[in-house]
């Protein structure tokens, strides 16, 4: 499944605009993307270990944080897209 976003969180101030892009099904749930952004990601509590975002708007300070976590992804299950 891929989760897109294209609302924004509320309160959340996308002064760059861009969304978190993740792709649940090729996730194998390593966990490097909890490691580089935990505000972001983490294990999901279904059972099956793979990760979710906790948000999908991510604001210009924490942009560069979640583009290492997408680099650092395994699978590249994840993708940091502009508006």
């Amino acid at each position: 499944m891929v989760v897109l976003a294209y609302w924004r969180d509320e309160g959340a101030e996308v002064a760059q605009g861009c969304r978190i892009v993740f792709n649940r099904s090729t996730c194998s749930g390593i966990g490097l993307c909890e490691m580089h952004a935990p505000d972001f990601f983490e294990i999901a509590d279904d059972g099956d270990g793979r990760m979710t975002p906790r948000t999908l708007a991510v604001d210009a300070e924490h942009r560069a944080m979640v583009e290492e976590a997408a680099s650092s992804c395994p699978t590249a299950s994840i993708t940091v897209v502009d508006l």
